[in-house]
């Protein structure tokens, strides 16, 4: 099984792909945007500074997160399609 280690600050992210409506309505795949949520599968060491020093990522593997419509780098690894972004493309953190 294939594995990405991201790099600096990029972060690997797996959309969450919601295939009901609140109401239990079925949605076909075809007819739906792509989704801006997704769960942090790996994290980077964090962002280099210009003074040399490292900032190390928020976000943490497992998190549920929000990101731009646009954001970040589709590939497939392993069978499953996830994006790879920046942690600065990631909105917020999504609790509960």
């Amino acid at each position: 099984m294939s594995k990405v280690i991201p790099l600096r600050d990029r972060i690997v992210v797996e959309r969450l792909v919601e295939d009901k409506t609140a109401g239990g309505i079925l949605i076909p795949a075809t007819s739906t945007e792509k989704p801006v949520f997704g769960t942090v599968m790996a994290v980077g060491s964090g962002k280099v500074l210009d003074n040399g020093s490292v900032l190390e990522p928020v976000v943490k593997v497992g998190d549920k997160v929000l990101f731009g419509k646009y954001a970040g780098t589709e590939v497939e690894i392993a069978g499953k399609q996830v994006v790879v972004m920046r942690e600065d493309d990631i909105l917020g953190i999504v609790q509960g």
